[in-house]
């Protein structure tokens, strides 16, 4: 994180209504650094649709920055892209979350970026210079993605509008302005632009909410989650990471997601989860994921219409008393009452398969005990007796004892290397067993007495047990 600096800000407001104009200007001297505590929330309204160009009502912000982290993005590539962009004329700014981070002091992870050149304009320009396009998928949405030099790759969308919407899917249209384009995104704090000369450009008040910590939708917020319904997670994921009080939110928003929530149903499991999970993962977590759920999230997610509350703020309180964060499936693994309620989760959210098998290990193994003399015993039992990869198992166990509050057990646990059973094949024929289903009756019996000795029981005397183990089951020795 790096230390902010004093910079100017200008406000230019334009109201444009008939052939008269009025302008007004403001400075103001910023400190990128701090963030005022929330306020009490103030509605906003945004420019009006775009299809009313005669009445458009400009509200545009901007104020520069100079700091660290925005200086450390400009990498050899970076720059190689800036220059190109400003040899064929087009205009390029960093958009959305990128800018949303360094007014933070976040150095950004990804880059995203927006520019008025088209994505046909693009794909021109980029041959003349013998940049290597790929993944040419976002085309139609106005997404050309360039990797510069082998070393670092750069998503570029064109200005855009969204003229039809599906509730996920939407039919665009191009355009050079820079405020349509701001007015169809999701919240304001994702709607600024930032120039490469360190000019944040906010139509829609995003700096102002970010001061605040105030997650609002760009204008109306029905309107923007009826565009597409993931946006009802994307509200709540922001939340965790922008507001010091998960529990408020504005009654105009909060209705609106409970008026809309049905609409993720419409949405597929694996964008849900993507959200879900970066959620779950936060400090908020628990009481966001409530409020969700209160609004009726349940059904349309695949937890049903009676989660398990009791267990889920159980384990809440009890992962938060103990300082620790459980895995985002771990958490909905609470909420479930039944191994078919975890089949009926997997089949909405089709999470990978590492989280479908935790999610069945936790709900049928979570009222397992500790034994009074040797606690990790039931956990290693398990462990030895899957048909799973070792590892795997025994970071489903630890992450069982984590979820029932067994800290320094879950330690001890991970630290274990599950012993391999000494007994093969090769030691059965060379005592006679015959094959088939009379070895494998032996082999079974031979675990069970090398597990009741805690695997202490060597691989001598084991062999020396087979011939008993064989007139115990009634097997005559093969010759």
């Amino acid at each position: 994180m790096s230390t902010g600096k004093l910079v100017t800000a200008l406000s230019l407001s334009f109201k444009r209504l008939g052939k008269y104009g009025e302008f007004f200007t403001t400075h103001r001297t910023l400190f990128t650094a701090s963030f005022k505590p929330r306020s009490t929330f103030q509605s906003r309204t945004c420019p009006l649709p775009h299809y009313y160009p005669h009445l458009l009502k400009r509200h545009l912000f901007t104020m520069k920055i100079d700091t660290e982290d925005f200086k450390s993005v400009f990498t050899d590539e970076l720059i190689q892209l800036k220059t190109i962009f400003e040899k064929y004329n087009y205009e390029i700014r960093f958009a959305g979350g990128p800018v949303r981070d360094l007014l933070m002091n976040i150095k950004p992870h990804d880059l995203d970026f927006a520019t008025t050149a088209t994505p046909q304009q693009m794909k021109d320009m980029f041959n003349s210079e013998n940049i290597r396009m790929i993944n040419l998928t976002g085309e139609k949405h106005g997404t050309i993605t360039v990797r510069i030099n082998e070393k670092e790759n750069f998503e570029i969308t064109t200005l855009r509008i969204d003229v039809i919407n599906h509730g996920r899917h939407a039919v665009v249209e191009f355009t050079q302005d820079w405020e349509l384009d701001a007015n169809r995104r999701d919240l304001t704090v994702n709607s600024m632009f930032l120039g490469f000369d360190g000019t944040v450009y906010d139509y829609c008040g995003g700096w102002d909410d970010l001061q605040e910590r105030r997650v609002a939708f760009v204008g109306d917020a029905q309107t923007r989650i009826q565009e597409d319904y993931l946006r009802i997670l994307r509200y709540f994921r922001f939340c965790a990471r922008i507001s010091p009080d998960p529990n408020v939110h504005e009654p105009d928003t909060e209705e609106a997601i409970r008026e809309n929530i049905e609409g993720l149903s419409r949405i597929s499991g694996e964008r849900i989860w993507l959200e879900l999970k970066q959620i779950l993962r936060n400090r908020h977590a628990g009481t966001l994921l409530e409020t969700m759920l209160r609004l009726g999230i349940g059904p349309h997610i695949g937890l049903g219409d009676k989660p398990n509350m009791e267990e889920f703020r159980l384990v809440l309180e009890r992962a938060r008393s103990n300082n620790i964060q459980l895995q985002p499936i771990s958490l909905l693994a609470s909420l479930l009452d039944s191994e078919e309620a975890a089949v009926a989760l997997h089949e909405r959210l089709k999470y990978p398969n590492f989280d479908k098998e935790l999610s069945f290990f936790i709900v049928h193994y979570r009222d397992l005990l500790p034994e009074p003399l040797k606690p990790l015993r039931p956990y290693q039992m398990i462990v030895i007796d899957t048909k799973q990869k070792m590892k795997d198992a025994i970071l489903r166990g630890a992450e069982l004892l984590r979820y029932q509050g067994q800290l320094e057990l879950a330690n001890e646990f991970e630290k274990w290397v599950p012993p391999r059973f000494p007994v093969g094949g090769a030691d059965l024929k060379s005592e006679g067993v015959p094959t088939g289903k009379a070895m494998n009756m032996v082999i079974q019996r031979l675990r069970s007495k090398w597990k009741e000795s805690d695997f202490q029981i060597s691989h001598k005397d084991l062999v020396q047990l087979i011939p008993n183990v064989m007139e115990d089951l009634g097997l005559k020795v093969q010759k």
